[in-house]
């Protein structure tokens, strides 16, 4: 693994992006990122196996899932959140087709234009601890909170034997959307991880609008969050994380997994598009490695080119296995598993 710290420099105590002053909750990176904070070579993924879905029982007759955007990988399970569902895909073996949990009533429209409009667009994945000895993991799927029918979150409660998966609970964002969205303007929350007992949500940013943005929660929070007994939940701390550009495009945050030392991985894209809603060109992705202090470290740039919106990482004693799911904003394209390793 390539390791270049000191590319981008730490500036604190800037103001806040609404003039008022940060009183120690934002800290920035220096504006000047370069192109030069990508190690000398590509990192190569090669690709695990399609997401397919037997069409029988997909809402729209599809033989795949297309819109893949969270990640889980557990015991041999892959979990999949589209954006564009309201069932989690499991894929339990390499080649089977996947299984579809319901996490919302009803179906989207078949048209993508409709469906679009309609969608809860969950955008993260990640699996939350038990509170207690008693209670059990869960998977939690957040909306982006990029639009009003986007800030609903589900808790998807793991069985005894984690086999099975017990029905969906709902639960409102809104707590934790609506003093972000005071804080930063728009959102778009694209990745969510847990890191050294702390949640972390990647907010994406679109170059000449909104900013990547780490943002740092207390774990006990979402505890009250999800079950639905805190009406405020505040950031910890708030960190402005620009990236570099790839042909002219910037990078934004697509997700992100912890890692066991308190560092992290993530996965961004760089997409041509002004806004957080319409779809636009992929120019390519990069993995970036960032330290328990929410340094940069390395970013590679992914080959071949990949549309990456999901990550999961597993550790062993010599490296860092990495799995990335694909969107290829086509519903008659299947999303792909990949994977690649770090030394």
């Amino acid at each position: 693994m390539s390791i270049r710290s000191g590319c981008i420099s730490h500036c604190a105590n800037r103001n806040r992006p609404d003039g008022r002053e940060n009183a120690g909750l934002y800290e920035f990176f220096c504006d000047a990122v370069k192109s030069s904070v990508f190690t000398a070579s590509p990192l190569a993924v090669r690709p695990l196996r399609a997401l397919s879905i037997d069409p029988v029982i997909h809402p729209r007759g599809q033989a795949h899932l297309s819109a893949a955007s969270g990640l889980v990988c557990r015991d041999g399970r892959a979990y999949v959140i589209a954006d564009d569902e309201h069932h989690l895909a499991v894929f339990r073996e390499q080649r089977a087709s996947g299984e579809l949990h319901r996490i919302l009533p009803g179906d989207l429209p078949e048209k993508k234009k409709k469906r679009k409009q309609r969608k809860p667009d969950f955008e993260t994945l990640f699996l939350l601890p038990p509170k207690s000895a008693s209670s059990p993991a869960a998977l939690i799927a957040l909306g982006s909170g990029s639009r009003d029918n986007r800030n609903g979150g589900a808790v998807i409660a793991l069985g005894p034997d984690e086999e099975s998966l017990r029905p969906a609970r709902h639960f409102d964002l809104m707590p934790l959307y609506a003093p972000l969205q005071a804080l930063l303007g728009a959102i778009n929350i694209e990745g969510a991880m847990i890191v050294a007992g702390a949640v972390i949500l990647l907010n994406r940013g679109i170059a000449g609008n909104t900013d990547n943005t780490v943002v740092r929660y207390a774990l006990r929070d979402w505890y009250a969050l999800i079950e639905g007994r805190d009406s405020k939940v505040n950031p910890v701390s708030i960190r402005r994380f620009p990236l570099p550009s790839i042909d002219g495009v910037h990078l934004g945050f697509t997700d992100g997994a912890g890692l066991p030392d308190g560092s992290w991985l993530f996965c961004a894209v760089a997409e041509n598009t002004r806004n957080s809603y319409a779809d636009g060109a992929c120019l390519g992705s990069a993995l970036g490695l960032v330290s328990a202090q929410d340094d940069l470290l390395a970013l590679h740039r992914l080959d071949p080119t990949i549309k990456a919106e999901g990550i999961d990482v597993r550790v062993d004693g010599l490296g860092i296995d990495v799995c990335l799911v694909t969107d290829n904003d086509d519903p008659a394209q299947s999303s792909w598993l990949y994977q690649t390793r770090l030394d």
